[in-house]
């Protein structure tokens, strides 16, 4: 996800694309804390766009 395309939603939506990688980030904590994970590296990844989107957030809320 590139904050390009996140600079064009509405933050109605960017609130619900935070609320999905939230919920994505806690399934992977769980899967990486039962063993069940196989892709490591997706959970920083989801990490990172959370942080994304949270910026693009507050970017609009201060205009």
């Amino acid at each position: 996800m590139k904050a390009a395309e996140l600079r064009d939603k509405t933050p109605d939506q960017l609130r619900d694309e935070l609320v999905a990688l939230k919920k994505e980030a806690f399934n992977l904590r769980f899967q990486a804390a039962t063993g069940q994970m196989e892709n490591t590296a997706r959970i920083r990844n989801v990490r990172k766009n959370v942080a994304r989107v949270m910026t693009i957030l507050n970017e609009k809320a201060a205009q």
